[in-house]
C-alpha cells in the first residue's frame, strides 16, 4: 500500500453509447442503447438516459426494449471505438511509463512511476489535467479515481461517474469499505457473493471480523486468504504495463438456435478463420484448440486438443475445430459457438502436420470443384447459406441469399456517405429501403430521407473524427 494516492484509474463514461452520441448530434440528451440487435442480443453499454429506465450492461436486448422503447438502438462499432481508446491510452502514457489497459475504455495508472505526483495535490491536479485533456481529444468525458491502490483506485472511479475525479486517502480504506456489500471486493461475483451471504457476510467489515481463516474453509486457500486481506483495504497488486494474452478466442451466439449439422460445421470453420485472423495481428501462435459449444439448454461444453507444437495455420485450426466438433452431441440444437487457442508462443513452429493439413486441404478443394462442375455437392451448401440467412445469425455477407445480404449491409448506427447529401448514419432498413440522417458531429441535428437498398449514390462510410481539428489535420 502507498502512503500516497498515486495510482489512478480511468473510466469512460457509457463509453461506446457516449461516442454514439458525440457522432449523431440528434442523439445527444436522448436514451441509447449499443448491443446485439437481435433476439438473443445483449446490452453492451447504455447511455446515462437509457438507464434511468434501468437499462444496463450485459442485459438481454429484448428486455432493454420493454423498459426503453422509445431510445436508439444501435449496432457497436468496434473500430470506432478502438480509434478513440488508442487517443486516450496515447495520453495515458504521456503520464507515465506504467499504463496498465484493463479494456478499450479503462486502465490503470502509475503516477509515482512518471514522477508526476508524490502527494494528493499533485495527484488531483494530473487527474483534473487529464480528464481536460481527454474531452478536448476526444469531445468524451471519463472519470478519474487516485489511491494507494489498485482496488480502491477503481471504486474511487465507479464513485465519480459520470465526468468526476474522486481521490480516496490512503489510511481511509478499512472506513470506506466496512459498510459496502462484498460485491464490491474484485473477485467477488453473484455466486461467490451468495456463498458468503448464505455464511451470514454481507459486508466488507463482516469478513474482515470473520477472519482469515473462516473464509479459506469457505472458498479454498488461495481466495479465501485473498478476500481477507483485501477486506482490510490491503491491495498490494503492481501496476503491470504489459499483460501477456493467455488465449485468443472468438464466439457468436445465433439468434435462432441452430440444429443443421452442416450448418453448424460452416459456423465452426467461420469462427476458426476468424479467430487465426485475430490471433495472426496480436503476432502469436497457439498449441490448444479450444471449441465452445453452449446448447439449447443452456449447457456449456468445452473441448481442446494440444498440437506438436503452436501454429497460426487457419488450416490446421480449422481442422482441430472440426475433429472436435464430431465429439460434441448438437441433437436439440446450438445456440452458441466459440473457437479459441491458447499456449500462446510469439513464434511458429513450421511442421509436417500443418504442411499435410494443407495439402489435404488443396485434395478437398479439387475434389469439391468437380462435384460441383458434375452437379453434386451443392445442396449442402446452399441449404447452409439459406438457414444462414432465416436464423439472422453472424454469416458473410457472400454466403446469405442475395436479398439478405443487402439488408445486412445497413447496420442501424453505421456511417454512409451519399454522392449528393454527404455524411450520414443508419437510423434503419428493411423491405428493400434504408432509412438515413445526415449529420455529422460537429454539426446541428440533421435530416432524415430514405432511399432505395441498392441505391448506386449511397455507399458505406468511414466514421468521421468526434473533434472537427482532427478532420483538419488529416485532410
Amino acid at each position: 500500500m502507498r502512503a500516497a494516492p498515486t495510482i489512478l484509474h480511468l473510466d469512460m463514461d457509457a463509453f461506446f453509447a457516449a461516442a454514439e452520441q458525440a457522432a449523431k448530434p440528434s442523439l445527444r440528451g436522448k436514451p441509447v442503447v449499443v448491443g446485439g440487435l437481435g433476439p438473443r442480443g445483449v446490452v453492451a453499454t447504455a447511455s446515462y438516459e437509457a438507464r434511468r429506465f434501468g437499462v444496463h450492461s450485459a442485459m438481454p436486448m429484448g428486455q432493454a426494449r420493454r423498459l426503453a422503447p422509445n431510445a436508439a438502438y444501435l449496432v457497436p462499432r468496434f473500430a470506432f471505438y478502438r480509434s478513440i481508446s488508442e487517443q486516450v491510452m496515447e495520453l495515458l502514457g504521456r503520464l507515465s511509463p506504467l499504463v496498465e489497459p484493463l479494456s478499450l475504455d479503462e486502465a490503470f495508472v502509475d503516477l509515482e512511476a512518471g514522477g508526476l505526483a508524490d502527494d494528493g495535490a499533485s495527484a488531483r491536479a494530473v487527474g483534473e489535467l487529464l480528464r481536460a485533456d481527454i474531452l478536448a481529444t476526444t469531445g468524451l468525458t471519463g472519470s478519474v479515481g487516485l489511491a494507494g491502490s489498485k482496488m480502491i483506485a477503481k471504486i474511487a472511479s465507479e464513485e465519480a461517474k459520470p465526468d468526476g475525479l474522486v481521490l480516496i486517502e490512503p489510511g481511509t480504506e478499512r472506513e470506506l469499505l466496512g459498510p459496502r456489500s462484498v460485491r464490491i471486493l474484485p473477485g467477488v461475483g453473484p455466486a461467490t457473493g451468495e456463498h458468503l451471504r448464505r455464511a451470514g457476510m454481507t459486508t466488507v467489515s463482516d469478513l474482515a471480523e470473520a477472519g482469515e481463516d473462516e473464509l479459506v474453509r469457505l472458498l479454498g486457500r488461495a481466495h479465501g486468504a485473498s478476500l481477507h486481506r483485501m477486506a482490510q483495504g490491503y491491495d498490494d497488486r503492481p501496476v503491470v504495463a504489459e499483460r501477456d494474452a493467455k488465449s485468443v478466442s472468438v464466439e457468436d451466439t445465433f439468434d435462432v438456435d441452430l440444429h443443421d449439422r452442416v450448418r453448424i460445421r460452416t459456423e465452426v470453420e467461420r469462427l476458426a478463420e476468424r479467430c487465426v485472423a485475430r490471433l495472426r495481428a496480436s503476432g502469436h501462435s497457439g498449441r490448444t484448440i479450444v471449441l465452445k459449444v453452449r446448447r439449447y439448454d443452456f449447457s456449456t461444453l468445452t473441448r481442446s486438443e494440444t498440437l506438436r507444437g503452436p501454429t497460426d495455420d487457419p488450416v490446421v485450426v480449422r481442422e482441430a475445430a472440426g475433429r472436435l466438433l464430431e465429439a460434441v452431441d448438437t441433437t436439440g440444437g446450438v445456440r452458441l459457438l466459440g473457437v479459441g487457442v491458447s499456449g500462446l508462443a510469439d513464434y511458429t513452429q513450421e511442421d509436417l502436420f500443418a504442411q499435410a493439413e494443407t495439402e489435404a486441404e488443396g485434395e478437398r478443394e479439387r475434389v469439391g470443384a468437380s462435384a460441383a462442375a458434375s452437379g453434386g455437392g451443392g445442396g449442402a451448401v446452399g441449404s447452409a447459406s439459406a438457414s444462414a440467412a432465416s436464423a439472422g445469425g453472424a454469416v458473410p455477407e457472400e454466403s446469405a441469399s442475395g436479398g439478405a445480404a443487402v439488408e445486412r449491409r445497413w447496420a442501424p448506427g453505421h456511417d454512409v456517405r451519399h454522392a449528393v447529401h454527404g455524411a450520414g448514419w443508419v437510423q434503419g432498413s428493411g423491405v428493400g429501403r434504408v432509412t438515413v440522417r445526415f449529420e455529422e458531429p460537429w454539426s446541428a441535428p440533421g435530416r432524415v430521407r430514405t432511399f432505395s437498398v441498392d441505391d448506386p449514390e449511397l455507399e458505406p462510410s468511414e466514421p468521421l473524427p468526434l473533434v472537427r481539428g482532427e478532420c483538419r489535420a488529416g485532410a
